[in-house]
Protein backbone atom coordinates (compact mmCIF):
# COMPACT_ATOMS: atom_id res chain seq x y z
CA UNK A 1 0.00 0.00 0.00
CA UNK A 2 1.51 3.71 -0.94
CA UNK A 3 0.24 5.58 1.26
CA UNK A 4 -0.20 8.92 -0.98
CA UNK A 5 -2.19 6.54 -3.42
CA UNK A 6 -4.70 5.13 -0.45
CA UNK A 7 -5.60 8.85 0.94
CA UNK A 8 -6.27 9.92 -2.66
CA UNK A 9 -9.04 7.79 -3.01
CA UNK A 10 -10.01 8.45 0.78
CA UNK A 11 -13.17 10.50 -1.18
CA UNK A 12 -14.48 6.58 -1.24
CA UNK A 13 -16.78 5.93 1.35
CA UNK A 14 -16.27 2.51 0.51
CA UNK A 15 -12.86 2.20 0.18
CA UNK A 16 -11.84 4.20 3.14
CA UNK A 17 -13.80 1.17 5.58
CA UNK A 18 -12.40 -1.59 3.77
CA UNK A 19 -8.71 0.56 4.10
CA UNK A 20 -9.39 0.52 8.07
CA UNK A 21 -10.59 -3.04 8.23
CA UNK A 22 -7.33 -4.17 5.98
CA UNK A 23 -5.68 -3.33 9.20
CA UNK A 24 -7.41 -5.77 11.10
CA UNK A 25 -8.52 -4.18 13.57
CA UNK A 26 -12.39 -3.35 14.12
CA UNK A 27 -12.39 -1.37 17.33
CA UNK A 28 -10.40 1.14 15.15
CA UNK A 29 -12.49 1.43 13.10
CA UNK A 30 -15.51 1.95 15.35
CA UNK A 31 -13.99 4.76 17.40
CA UNK A 32 -13.13 6.27 14.05
CA UNK A 33 -16.45 5.94 13.04
CA UNK A 34 -17.18 7.92 16.35
CA UNK A 35 -14.48 10.99 16.34
CA UNK A 36 -15.39 11.26 12.60
CA UNK A 37 -19.37 11.97 12.99
CA UNK A 38 -18.23 13.91 15.88
CA UNK A 39 -15.90 16.31 13.81
CA UNK A 40 -18.65 16.60 11.21
CA UNK A 41 -16.19 14.72 8.79
CA UNK A 42 -16.50 11.60 6.70
CA UNK A 43 -14.51 8.56 7.97
CA UNK A 44 -11.79 9.00 4.78
CA UNK A 45 -11.49 13.29 5.78
CA UNK A 46 -10.85 11.78 8.93
CA UNK A 47 -8.25 9.70 8.22
CA UNK A 48 -6.69 11.88 5.66
CA UNK A 49 -6.46 14.67 8.40
CA UNK A 50 -5.47 12.03 11.40
CA UNK A 51 -2.62 11.55 8.69
CA UNK A 52 -1.85 15.19 8.13
CA UNK A 53 -2.10 15.81 11.83
CA UNK A 54 0.41 12.97 12.72
CA UNK A 55 2.58 14.39 10.31
CA UNK A 56 3.04 17.72 11.48
CA UNK A 57 2.21 16.88 15.34
CA UNK A 58 3.94 13.47 16.24
CA UNK A 59 6.41 13.71 19.23
CA UNK A 60 10.13 12.52 18.54
CA UNK A 61 8.68 9.42 20.46
CA UNK A 62 6.36 8.82 18.35
CA UNK A 63 8.52 9.10 14.91
CA UNK A 64 11.42 6.87 16.46
CA UNK A 65 8.48 3.79 17.14
CA UNK A 66 7.31 4.28 13.97
CA UNK A 67 10.24 4.27 12.34
CA UNK A 68 11.08 1.01 14.13
CA UNK A 69 8.09 -0.70 13.13
CA UNK A 70 8.58 0.37 9.47
CA UNK A 71 12.02 -1.87 9.48
CA UNK A 72 9.46 -4.72 10.69
CA UNK A 73 7.57 -4.65 7.85
CA UNK A 74 6.86 -4.77 4.38
CA UNK A 75 4.23 -2.99 3.49
CA UNK A 76 5.08 0.87 5.21
CA UNK A 77 1.49 2.51 4.31
CA UNK A 78 -0.43 0.39 6.33
CA UNK A 79 1.97 1.06 9.50
CA UNK A 80 1.91 4.81 8.99
CA UNK A 81 -1.81 4.76 8.43
CA UNK A 82 -2.19 2.85 11.59
CA UNK A 83 0.20 4.68 13.92
CA UNK A 84 -2.08 7.88 12.74
CA UNK A 85 -5.14 6.39 13.15
CA UNK A 86 -4.77 5.04 16.70
CA UNK A 87 -3.29 8.66 17.91
CA UNK A 88 -6.11 10.22 16.27
CA UNK A 89 -8.73 8.19 18.34
CA UNK A 90 -6.59 7.66 21.46
CA UNK A 91 -8.13 9.08 24.73
CA UNK A 92 -5.84 12.18 25.09
CA UNK A 93 -5.91 13.03 21.34
CA UNK A 94 -6.74 16.45 20.86
CA UNK A 95 -8.59 16.61 17.43
CA UNK A 96 -6.72 19.60 16.22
Amino acid sequence: MLLGDVLARFDTPSFAEETVLALGDLNLLARLRTRAEAEGESLGEFARNAVQRFAAQASDEEWVTMIGALARTDDPGSVCLTFALKRAVAPDATGA
